[in-house]
């Protein structure tokens, strides 16, 4: 659960910039640029070895991300708009190409290459995305105030169950709610 002020902070990617990530067929990280790390806030070298969803916003349909993989998957070139999770709760949109790198005529693995998106085209896909969301995954994005005491309750239980704090608060309404 996004629960800072930076959770609403947009990271701007520069307008000449380039972000640059390769990984290996199942989507581990095996390279990422400096403008990548910059922008995510993250180290290259804690970018590599993890999967490219280390940025996945929660914000973003799953089929979105089914579809991406579904068009690289048969060798075509997969294009869309993005919204990227940074490290620290902040979030940046990205306009991406993925597609296969080949050698000697056999898939090795996938790159990525990102540029910045104008604000027309944030609106619009954010509209888009909440509404797939709502339809596809039956969830929406609210913003809400909770008491700090019940906040520390909710992170503890999170951590002692291994559970997001989404799936948590899901549980306790439907509960209430019956």
């Amino acid at each position: 659960m996004l629960s800072s002020y930076r959770s609403f902070v947009e990271t701007t990617v520069p307008k000449d910039e380039l972000i640059v990530s390769r990984t290996d067929l199942n989507g581990y990280i095996t390279y990422a640029n400096d403008v990548f790390a910059e922008i995510s806030g993250y180290t290259p070298q804690e970018l590599v070895g993890k999967p490219h969803s280390i940025v996945r916003h929660p914000d973003m349909p799953s089929s979105v991300f089914k579809d991406l993989w579904k068009v690289i998957k048969s060798g075509s070139i997969w294009r869309g708009y993005v919204k990227n999770l940074r490290k620290d709760g902040a979030y940046y949109w990205v306009y991406a190409e993925v597609s296969g790198v080949y050698k000697d005529d056999k898939l090795v693995e996938y790159k990525s290459l990102r540029a910045p998106v104008d604000e027309s085209q944030k609106v619009k896909f954010q509209d888009i995305y909440d509404a797939l969301r709502k339809r596809e995954e039956g969830s929406c994005r609210i913003v809400t105030n909770i008491s700090i005491e019940n906040y520390e309750k909710l992170k503890k239980l999170s951590s002692e169950e291994n559970i997001s704090q989404e799936k948590i608060l899901n549980h306790v309404l439907s509960d209430l709610l019956l």
